[in-house]
């Protein structure tokens, strides 16, 4: 059996997955992006020791933040553990849809596109100036998205027409917009009190500038602060507010792409949530 446990940032994907994979003797393996990355812990919310509770998890802390990790990276580790552990129970756990498709449908890369990576982090400015870098003379308006990613990375579009491989079950996890975006908001605060700033700042003084660091939410930004491009204060609001705009891309993507089914997470008490996905399981 897999599961996958999808749904925009800071909706208790990660409990779920260590709870369910307890109930289903099964095995945890990762797709977000970032987390794939050592390092890149309180900004990418990525799951501690002491929080797994004896499960075995995979493709967590498997890249230095210096070493380039595409999609199709992603999807060949993926797949290897598919076949591995072919007899057991699976949980993907992760927001990153791309990488989850590209593990579970029939997405194959061109030798062109094995260095294609995922853009959702990325803000409609960014992909402009990104287009632009490729081709001076592109002239695709910054507000389309879609158009931006199809120029630079032609393999989002192969993906749309991929099948999937293997029987899996989507679990999504939502919640009011607005007590979303709260919740968004106090977890920057509460990763902040963590010690986000000097993680970041670990990779900044080390000279680091690579594919991940310009990437993530929560890194980027403070690159910006410690640049002296901008106040603390604002690069902190600008990570709720590109965190925010990513949670709404998300729920665009998994719509869109994957046959979802969404549960309303109860955060006062979590084991309601819990029962309802655990009988909807047994069902299907």
């Amino acid at each position: 059996m897999i599961i996958c446990v999808v749904g925009p940032t800071g909706v208790g994907k990660t409990k779920l997955s260590v709870l369910l994979a307890k109930k289903y003797d099964a095995i945890i393996i990762n797709c977000d992006a970032m987390q794939v990355y050592r390092g890149m812990d309180i900004g990418t919310a990525k799951i501690k020791e002491s929080e797994k509770e004896g499960v075995a998890h995979y493709l967590f802390d498997i890249k230095d933040v210096d070493e380039n990790y595409t999609v199709f990276d992603y999807q060949k580790d993926a797949r290897e553990l598919l076949s591995k552990y072919k007899d057991r129970n699976i949980i993907f756990v992760g927001g990153t849809g791309l990488y989850l498709k590209a593990a579970l449908y029939s997405y194959e890369f061109d030798e062109e596109d094995r260095e294609s990576y995922d853009y959702d982090e990325y803000s409609n400015k960014e992909l402009y100036d990104l287009a632009l870098k490729k081709d001076k003379n592109m002239n695709i308006h910054q507000n389309n998205r879609k158009r931006l990613i199809r120029f630079l990375n032609k393999d989002n579009i192969k993906i749309n027409k991929a099948k999937p491989i293997y029987d899996a079950m989507y679990i999504g996890l939502t919640c009011d917009r607005d007590l979303l975006y709260e919740r968004i908001n106090k977890r920057v605060d509460i990763m902040v009190d963590e010690g986000l700033i000097s993680e970041v700042k670990s990779f900044y003084d080390k000279f680091l500038d690579s594919k991940a660091l310009k990437t993530a939410i929560g890194y980027k930004e403070l690159y910006e602060y410690f640049n002296g491009n901008m106040k603390l204060e604002e690069s902190l609001e600008l990570i709720k507010k590109n965190s925010r705009h990513y949670a709404k891309r998300q729920y665009t993507w998994f719509n869109n792409q994957m046959n979802v089914k969404w549960f309303n997470v109860d955060f006062d008490n979590f084991n309601n949530t819990v029962r309802e996905v655990e009988n909807y399981i047994e069902r299907v």
